[in-house]
């Protein structure tokens, strides 16, 4: 696509914001499917369109720090920091909202998940459109979260205004989310800013959600990013296949034995950035490949590899 017609492009989808419309747009995370953050009308469609229940809130996208006062009452020193150290890019902060926020964006919480993401596109496109959007993954609720266009077109295409193509994601999976409701900062979500990052520039320890509180935020469900096949999770020793219709995934490359219908190797060198860019891709093409099981590897319990193994106990849950 040539900049013009980018440019074009851009300026078409904002048009459909400002008019209540749905539009697909990239961002460094995943693809996600935005509305009007003010219009409650067009919020509502993005729950329709992808099944999405109620309860579950939505993130809204800013193009710059200084939006934060057109969505939130304030932002406390900490998160004042990490916004100025970690924005643009892949971390939402949980605010207190301000009133202009529908509630049907914050399922009704008196907080909103806000970030500034890190594509040129995404930040255009909300700059253009004059509002800031609410944005969940283009995907139908609780599959797989879509890394490119044609992963948008072939499972929401009919159903939304416009699909703006800025190729693949380049983190692969969602922001981290950081809570500022309470007395001190809360990590909601894993995501593709590492805890041991967040802490560090806090110079403090965090607390972390645990399974059983309230969903406060997008993927805090049991089961989430989950193909149509089932999924089982190992550690070490590759499993055996069990005949035609077995597929695998593995964290880094190695000696593969024979009998698996589909392999999936998300780095051959290991690197957790460059397994979580293509996490949801090869769940994507395992699940198309007629499976009955896949067996998926765990990533080390460490940086990137703790939010990669968040989206996999999700995906296996059942």
């Amino acid at each position: 696509m040539t900049q013009d017609n980018l440019d074009t492009e851009i300026e078409k989808a904002a048009r459909l914001l400002r008019c209540g419309g749905v539009v697909a747009f990239p961002t460094e995370t995943v693809y996600g499917l935005g509305a009007s953050a003010f219009d409650p009308a067009a919020a509502a469609r993005i729950f329709e369109i992808k099944g999405r229940p109620r309860f579950d809130p939505l993130i809204v996208h800013l193009p710059a720090t200084d939006w934060l006062e057109r969505v939130a009452l304030e932002v406390p020193p900490k998160a004042a920091l990490l916004a100025e150290k970690l924005w643009p890019g892949p971390l939402t902060l949980v605010l207190r909202k301000r009133d202009e926020v529908p509630d049907i964006v914050t399922a009704g919480l008196p907080t909103v998940g806000v970030r500034l993401p890190d594509h040129d596109i995404a930040r255009r496109l909300i700059e253009a459109a004059g509002v800031p959007v609410c944005a969940p993954s283009a995907n139908p609720f609780g599959y797989v979260s879509p890394t490119t266009a044609a992963h948008v077109r072939l499972q929401l295409g009919d159903k939304i205004d416009a699909i703006l193509d800025g190729g693949p994601c380049r983190v692969g999976i969602e922001s981290t989310i950081v809570s500022f409701e309470g007395v001190s900062p809360t990590l909601l979500r894993h995501g593709g800013v590492p805890i041991e990052t967040i802490e560090a520039v806090l110079g403090c320890a965090i607390a972390v959600a645990r399974p059983e509180d309230p969903v406060a935020a997008p993927g805090m469900l049991k089961r989430h990013y989950s193909p149509s096949v089932q999924v089982v999770l190992f550690d070490g020793e590759i499993p055996a296949s069990q005949g035609p219709g077995t597929g695998l995934l593995l964290i880094s490359g190695r000696q593969v034995p024979g009998g698996f219908t589909a392999v999936e190797i998300l780095s051959r060198s290991g690197s957790l950035s460059e397994a979580a860019r293509n996490l949801f891709a090869a769940l994507r093409r395992l699940d198309e490949a007629g499976l009955r099981v896949m067996f998926v590897e765990r990533a080390p319990e460490s940086g990137l590899g703790v939010a990669i193994n968040d989206r996999l106990r999700r995906a296996a849950s059942r």
